[in-house]
């Protein structure tokens, strides 16, 4: 009974453990199952995680292929382009390889031909130095005879024999001397003419300026011939009233529609033009009135003549000058020169002064300067005695310009000695101006008048054939007999022509004398 009940009790701790155990191993297949659930879920995920990165890997290595054949055709594109441009540096470099090498092959035949050329120059020179050992020999024994002869001659001494042989030998040394001198005149004279004659095309080249032409008189038009007896006046006080107030002749003759204004002063003449114009046509003429219009066209062309300075010195690019200096250029531009406008020959001077002091590595500001300034003298020479080149030196002089600028201006024809580069330089300016073609005028019967003295004056010289005059007079060619003329006398006979044309003409500028000496031998073969 007691086995029973302890049976009894024992069996619901045995069903406990039994069902605890149930459920632990219940537990632990419901945990497989679901980690095995989760673990194919892991997979599934892991899978398609994997599929993804290959997809993705196998897309970023298709581009990375395509970029890196795309890189390697640009690549080989650029490798080709400078394989093609390498081999064509190179094909050039070779073509000019072979060029040098072509002409250091000459270079070589020339050096060879020039040494072969030298082994026989001192070949030469040696028969020659052995041939003037000889010589000098010869003359030694010569120079002995000679002094015994002249001991025994003249019974001198040694001491007086010695003086006369070494006179002798310096008067020989001196005709070498000067032969040797004059040669390299020659050529130094070759060289500076080429230059001065390209510096001088070149400013020439650059520069041309209008030209023109005044005339000496100035007319004034008047509406009627009755207006000529109103100038006149009663017993003539009007006409005399006029000329005393500005200094001019008024000239009153049958000519219809005008009178003439005559002056040695430009500047009074330009006033007695402008005042005898307002005049008319104010048509109250009276010696009052007369004066009043004349004091006030004065003060006007005075304004006008500062003015024109002004623009002179501006267009010039020459600073600095004082209102006086200024006011005497603008009267230049009343003033005329063979019919050459003085203003504008002097503006063009200065241009060319400063072209050719460029070209020379001069100071272009003193040569535009002194261009401008160097005939300032022509404005006072009616009041001044003396040639305008002297007289506008020392105006200048009075205002402080510099020793360059009035040594130039002084000496651009010659009156002073040039102690500068600029003075020779603004001379050669003021001949270019004043010969080239246009800028000067004069009558067709002054013309041939001039052509034909120059013609006669060369034609004047013994052993000259014939002369022309070219180029409108500025060059005159001169054709000698060569049986009369021998060279060495054909430079003087050209100099003498030169020097006879400056004492007997006046003309502008410079004349050119060209002398031709032909010899001609003719023979005939039968």
């Amino acid at each position: 009974m007691g086995n029973i009940l302890l049976v009894s009790e024992i069996t619901p701790w045995i069903a406990s453990i039994a069902a605890f155990l149930a459920g632990i191993g219940l537990t632990i297949v419901i945990y497989q199952i679901v980690r095995r659930a989760k673990s194919k879920t892991l997979n599934d995920d892991l899978q398609r995680q994997l599929d993804g990165a290959k997809k993705e890997a196998e897309n970023i290595i298709k581009s990375a292929q395509i970029d890196a054949a795309s890189e390697t055709i640009k690549r080989k594109e650029e490798f080709n382009r400078e394989s093609n441009q390498t081999r064509t540096e190179l094909r050039e470099m070779e073509a000019r390889l072979s060029k040098r090498e072509d002409a250091i092959d000459r270079q070589v035949e020339q050096l060879q031909q020039r040494e072969n050329q030298l082994s026989e120059q001192l070949k030469e020179v040696e028969r020659r130095l052995q041939n003037i050992g000889n010589r000098e020999k010869e003359l030694n024994s010569m120079l002995a005879q000679q002094k015994n002869q002249l001991l025994k001659i003249s019974a001198m001494n040694a001491d007086e024999a010695k003086e006369l042989l070494l006179k002798r030998l310096e008067d020989e040394c001196e005709h070498e001397m000067s032969m040797l001198i004059q040669r390299k005149m020659d050529e130094a004279n070759e060289t500076v003419a080429e230059k001065s004659r390209e510096i001088i095309t070149t400013a020439i080249q650059r520069y041309a300026a209008e030209h023109t032409c005044e005339v000496t008189v100035s007319t004034v038009e008047i509406p009627n011939d009755d207006m000529k007896g109103r100038i006149i006046g009663r017993e003539g006080r009007n006409i005399r009233a006029f000329e005393k107030a500005t200094g001019v002749d008024v000239i009153v003759d049958d000519t219809p529609g005008m009178i003439v204004v005559s002056g040695f002063s430009p500047v009074r003449r330009e006033v007695a033009r402008l005042s005898m114009e307002r005049l008319i046509q104010d048509g109250r003429i009276h010696p009052s009135r007369i004066e009043e219009l004349v004091a006030q066209t004065r003060k006007d062309v005075s304004q006008k003549v500062l003015q024109l300075g002004k623009d002179a010195s501006v267009e010039a690019n020459v600073r600095g000058l004082p209102n006086k200096i200024l006011s005497l250029l603008g009267a230049l531009n009343y003033r005329t020169s063979y019919g050459q406008n003085v203003l504008r020959h002097c503006v063009e001077v200065a241009f060319l002064s400063q072209i050719m002091a460029d070209e020379l590595g001069l100071d272009s500001t003193i040569a535009r300067r002194a261009g401008l300034l160097h005939d300032i003298g022509k404005a006072i020479d009616h009041e001044v005695e003396g040639g305008h080149a002297l007289i506008g030196a020392n105006l200048l002089k009075r205002f402080g310009e510099s020793a360059v600028v009035l040594n130039a201006v002084g000496g651009h024809h010659g009156d002073v000695p040039p102690d500068n580069f600029y003075t020779p330089l603004i001379s050669a300016a003021d001949a270019i101006s004043a010969s080239r073609p246009g800028v000067r005028r004069e009558t067709l019967e002054r013309y041939i008048k001039r052509l034909e003295q120059l013609e006669e004056i060369a034609k004047s010289f013994e052993g000259v054939e014939n002369a022309y005059a070219i180029q409108a007079g500025r060059e005159i060619r001169v054709i000698v007999d060569a049986s009369k003329v021998s060279d060495d006398s054909a430079a003087k006979v050209a100099r003498e022509i030169a020097n006879k044309i400056e004492g007997q003409m006046v003309y502008p500028g410079e004349i050119q004398v060209t002398l031709l000496r032909e010899v001609r031998c003719i023979e005939y073969a039968k």
